[in-house]
């Protein structure tokens, strides 16, 4: 029995069978105020009654003359104040459709049975009405302005919260992503949906982002100091990337705040088309030479697209929620799902999924083989005082690695930052740092292979070392050209890149290493 507050119910259906059957499920979930209709003409009748109308109407989609999508319609004419149950025996994909036009027409849409129904559905699904119910205790939305978020950000009540960012592979903490609040002296907490885009429109998003970078990189230097292998995340809006000032002021607060750039993630949601798109490119660019990490955050929504994979080096794509959660139970998210996630394989990007709410979600990930999870499933956004004991507490119920860690065999593959050799001394380094066997291969090509010790390595490189005329007469240098000759489809893509410095330590920065590290798939 749920404890429902007595809702008046309405049941709209062509076939008697059905209209029989809903309402005695109902009945025998609590509910008495049932009403039921065979045509859309009787049920708009009901709505112009003086009697209560219904707060809840059950809507068969397939009906005769007038279908359930035109009924929606009506009811918008009549000014329906309830909500909706979508009942029908269509593909899913087309009630799927068909709620999103009745949420565009701003009515509230619980969600959509298939025939046949099942009575513990329909339960759950009215279990969501108490909120739209009359009486229903509702905390009103309140509006800011201009002058309130001004005002904020001068008098420094904007605060940063910061939301964990998990391996699926080992379950280790490996990031977090800084969320604005805006901490009111009346209204308490405030979410950035009420305030960020009040931001953009009246031209103080820079202003505001700025704070979030002064306070969020001493964090993570915070973090860095402490050995804590978190990557900090931090939100842009395109709106940022106006003007080519920016790009200084972001290499500047990293530069002060001491901090490695390719600990900083810069996420860009491009919620608006941009009509000049000349200045963000180079700036996103140059942050990407530069070792900042980029990231495309809820790919396949607004105007995060495919375009902006081909303009701009994006090291991770972040997988919005509306195609993570319950994708494991919904063919059309499943397949935009796996959509992203190949597509983020195929281009070498690590990949993240948002929106992870509970376990079958995190299982389905792992499954599947995508990098990272976040999600409330893990953890809701928390002030940086909270990490550290929220940390010792995932370590007490994170889900078990997809194998044991003593399998786990991280492998890594050094390649020349300008090209050019390693050397000897390179590789000893490497050794003493990694641990890891690294084997030699062809006579005269030598190539690297990583990987456990009589264990297939992820990838096989042959460096082909040769001679060029140097720009001084009579001179030569010698130069290296990597060419990747085996993947082993067992290892994942890089999840990290980090620097190595080798050779002389006067010239660092012209002979230091990339190193890629890889997981096992």
């Amino acid at each position: 029995m749920l404890n429902t507050g007595k809702p008046h119910i309405l049941v709209l259906d062509d076939e008697r069978f059905m209209l029989k059957l809903l309402a005695r499920m109902l009945t025998n979930l609590g509910f008495d105020a049932v009403s039921t209709c065979d045509n859309g003409q009787a049920a708009l009748a009901l709505l112009d009654a003086p009697l209560q109308p219904p707060d809840l109407i059950l809507l068969d989609i397939n009906m005769p003359q007038m279908d359930g999508i035109e009924f929606v319609r009506h009811l918008v004419e009549h000014h329906y104040t309830g909500a909706l149950i979508l009942v029908s025996g269509e593909d899913e994909r087309v009630l799927q459709s068909i709620e999103k036009l009745v949420q565009a027409h701003n009515i509230t849409v619980l969600g959509y049975l298939s025939k046949p129904v099942l009575p513990e559905r329909l339960a759950t699904l009215i279990s969501r009405l108490i909120p739209y119910l009359p009486g229903a205790v509702k905390a009103d939305r309140k509006v800011y302005g201009e002058a309130d978020l001004r005002a904020a950000i001068a008098n420094g009540d904007l605060v940063n919260y910061y939301q964990p960012k998990v391996s699926l592979v080992t379950g280790h903490v490996v990031g977090a992503e800084t969320l604005v609040r805006w901490l009111h002296t009346t209204d308490g907490l405030v979410m950035p949906d009420q305030f960020v885009g009040l931001a953009e429109e009246y031209g103080l998003i820079d202003a505001l982002t700025h704070m979030v970078l002064v306070s969020a990189l001493p964090q993570a230097r915070l973090w860095q100091t402490a050995h804590l292998p978190l990557r900090l995340a931090v939100n842009l809006s395109m709106d940022n990337l106006l003007s080519l000032s920016f790009l200084d002021e972001v290499v500047s607060l990293t530069a002060q705040a001491g901090v490695d750039p390719e600990n900083l993630m810069l996420e860009v949601t491009e919620s608006r088309l941009m009509q000049d798109q000349r200045v963000s490119l180079e700036i996103l660019t140059r942050l990407h030479l530069k070792r900042f990490k980029l990231s495309i955050d809820d790919f396949g929504t607004g105007n995060s697209s495919l375009t902006q994979l081909r303009n701009i080096p994006f090291d991770e794509l972040k997988i919005d929620q509306s195609f993570v959660h319950g994708a494991w139970a919904n063919k059309t998210q499943r397949a935009m799902f796996d959509a992203s996630l190949g597509l983020a394989r195929q281009l070498g990007m690590q990949t993240v999924a948002e929106g992870v709410e509970d376990r079958a979600d995190w299982d389905f990930l792992q499954q599947q083989g995508c990098d990272v999870a976040q999600g409330y499933f893990i953890a809701r956004p928390m002030p940086a005082e909270k990490f550290a004991a929220w940390m010792l507490e995932w370590e007490t119920r994170r889900p078990a690695p997809i194998r044991p860690a003593a399998d786990l065999a991280l492998c890594t593959l050094v390649l020349p930052r300008r090209c050019r050799a390693l050397g000897k001394r390179g590789i000893e380094h490497l050794r003493r740092r990694c641990g890891q066997h690294i084997g030699w291969r062809g006579t005269g090509q030598s190539g690297i292979g990583l990987g456990k010790p009589g264990g297939n390595a992820p990838v096989i490189v042959n460096l082909y070392q040769f001679s060029q005329h140097s720009t001084q007469p009579g001179t030569k240098r010698h130069a290296t050209r990597v060419e990747l000759e085996q993947w082993n489809p067992n290892f994942r893509l890089p999840l990290q890149t980090d620097h190595l410095p080798v050779g002389n330590p006067a010239r660092q920065r012209r002979d230091s290493a990339r190193i890629f590290t890889f997981e096992p798939a």
